[in-house]
């Protein structure tokens, strides 16, 4: 009998390439919160799956940032750097047939003796699958990698071999975490950031990226939960938007959230959202921690 395994891994990215997806779908759990928007994901996030002979405490970062230099990107690019200093593997997520520099920006900063592994991700989306193996065949040339693993991680395709891939990484090691335990993250933490991947959801682009989400207030009443929240945002015209006219939109922001909260929580929710103004809020450093930024 094989021994038990367990460790960490660290998955990276630049942004928008399929990390937070490929979370949920190992763990089976909405965890990361997802959109099609670049830089959803602003926290690292711990997702722990636990099997018979092996624990993966996977480690979800914000993509790491190359462009923008206020505050918060480069508490999120120290984010990035923390994580993979830590971990046992790194797995590196690059989009399917896309690999420039920007990926290699981030391949750079992986510790030489950390197993390396890239994850293939959105293979459904490739119309032409002829062109998927030279650029595996590409993808390979660019470096020492301990396995090349194409998924689709919507459609749960091959995550099995790529955990099988990671567990000949892990150390031989116990439980990190109770074998129930699917996160380090507090219900606090991800009713916030249920609220946040609504209004990226559903305001798409004209939200504006200077968008926070603060919980003011979580009390537990039995199976209740009630939690008040604050949308914080640049400016007064931010905010009309995510109210909308008559409060529709706000309304029918809290509504999914809550849904979801719900879901996760296995109870029901009273939720209250609000919307306040705070310029600058993204380079307020002090603020950022109060968010859980670190």
């Amino acid at each position: 009998m094989s021994e038990f395994r367990s460790g960490q891994i660290a998955i990276v990215g630049r942004p928008n390439v399929g990390k937070s997806t490929l979370l949920n779908a190992l763990i089976g759990e909405k965890l990361s919160i997802v959109s099609r928007r670049a830089q959803t994901t602003r926290h690292r996030i711990m997702g722990i799956l636990t099997e018979a002979d092996a624990q993966f405490v996977f480690v979800d970062t914000p993509g790491f940032q190359t462009r923008y230099g206020n505050a918060l990107n480069q508490m999120m690019n120290r984010g990035v750097r923390q994580a993979l200093a830590e971990v046992d593997v790194v797995v590196f997520v690059v989009e399917a047939g896309r690999f420039d520099d920007r990926d290699r920006a981030v391949r750079q900063l992986v510790p030489d003796d950390c197993p390396l592994i890239i994850v293939v991700s959105k293979i459904d989306q490739v119309r032409n699958r002829a062109e998927l193996l030279p650029f595996l065949q590409r993808l390979g040339s660019e470096g020492e990698f301990a396995a090349i693993v194409p998924v689709s991680a919507t459609r749960r395709q091959q995550l099995d071999v790529l955990l099988a891939e990671i567990r000949k990484h892990l150390p031989n090691d116990q439980l990190l975490f109770a074998e129930d335990e699917i996160t380090d993250r507090s219900e606090r933490f991800l009713a916030a950031e249920y609220i946040r991947e609504k209004l990226f959801r559903l305001i798409g682009d004209e939200l504006p990226y200077g968008a926070a989400v603060d919980i003011e207030r979580f009390v537990v009443d039995g199976a209740l939960r009630r939690i008040s929240a604050v949308i914080v945002v640049d400016r007064a015209g931010h905010k009309s938007i995510i109210v909308g006219k008559g409060g529709e939109v706000v309304k029918r922001i809290a509504s999914e959230a809550r849904q979801d909260m719900e879901r996760m929580f296995d109870g029901p929710v009273f939720l209250e959202v609000f919307v306040k103004v705070k310029s600058g809020w993204a380079d307020d450093a002090q603020l950022l921690k109060s968010l859980g930024y670190e």
